[in-house]
Formats: structure tokens, sequence, C-alpha cells
């Protein structure tokens, strides 16, 4: 091995092991993951009310959709639901985002989402949310068992199928 190629894995080999020593520590395991539960944040429906995980219906699946009001995706991806909501039957959407809630009216109002009694809208402004899902890119789709139990978590854009096989 030529001296370039020692002093490269002498550089790198330190940042290796701590990468793969972190994979295993639970502090690296994002919330969500961690208590398999639907986020406990506090966040403010339309009204301006408070709702909790412990307010949505029970015995339903749900699917949380963290979205941007600022994302082309999430847009694409809120049609998407709304053309196909046959597809969700019982299933509730908890529609998240991590704007003020006047940001998250005009997305609310834009695509008429109080015309769909399965979805509930809500905003998260302490930006918490992100957090808890450990999102780097919207959206962010997380299913959840009629138990409330996570089952699987997607982040970007995701096919409606693939969400639909989880619920």
């Amino acid at each position: 091995m030529n001296m370039r190629r020692w002093l490269c894995l002498f550089l790198l080999l330190p940042a290796l092991l701590k990468a793969q020593s972190n994979t295993n520590d639970p502090a690296n395991i994002p919330p969500f993951k961690q208590y398999s539960i639907i986020s406990p944040l506090p966040m403010l429906l339309y009204s301006g009310q408070s709702f909790t995980k412990n307010d949505l219906p029970k015995n339903k699946p749900v699917l949380v959709f963290v979205f941007s009001v600022e994302c082309d995706h999430c847009a694409h991806m809120t049609q998407d639901i709304l053309k196909n909501i046959d597809k969700f039957g019982k299933t509730t959407l908890l529609m998240v985002t991590p704007f003020r809630l006047d940001r998250m009216k005009t997305w609310y109002d834009e695509y008429h989402i109080g015309k769909y009694p399965n979805i509930i809208m809500a905003a998260e402004p302490t930006r918490q949310i992100l957090a808890y899902y450990d999102l780097k890119n919207f959206p962010g789709c997380y299913t959840y068992n009629k138990k409330h139990k996570f089952q699987a978590g997607y982040e970007g854009t995701v096919k409606l199928d693939t969400l639909l096989k989880h619920l």
C-alpha cells in the first residue's frame, strides 16, 4: 500500500468507526421508532383548537402525512391522496405541517380539506414534529395500524399503493 492510501485510511478510520458505533446507539434512533406511537406533540386545528394523538378516532389505522406548504412534492401528493380518497376507506389521514396556523389554513382552504371527513389537518409550528420523525425531506409519511402502532415510514415522494399496503 502506498503512503497516500495509508494516510487516507488513517484519517478516515476514526470517522468510519464512529459511524458504525452510532448505528447501534439508542440515542440515534428517532423517537417515532423508539416508541412506535404517533407523535404526542400538541397541534393546532383549523379552528385554533389544540389537538393530540389522543383525539384521533380509535380502532382506525392512521396515515400521518407531514408536509410543507412550500413543497411541490407535498402538493402533488395531496392532490393524489384527494383523487384516491376512496382507497383509504376507514383510515384517518392526519396531515401535519410544521408551519404557522395561518399558512396551514391557506393549504386547507385551497384543497377543500373540510370536504373530507377522514382527513384531519393540523399545524405544529414549533417544528418539533420534524425532530420526532427525524424528517430531512418532505413529505414524510408514517403508517400506523388500528391500534396506532407504527408500521412503516417513508421520507420523500412515495406511491400511494406502497402506503396502502401498510394500512
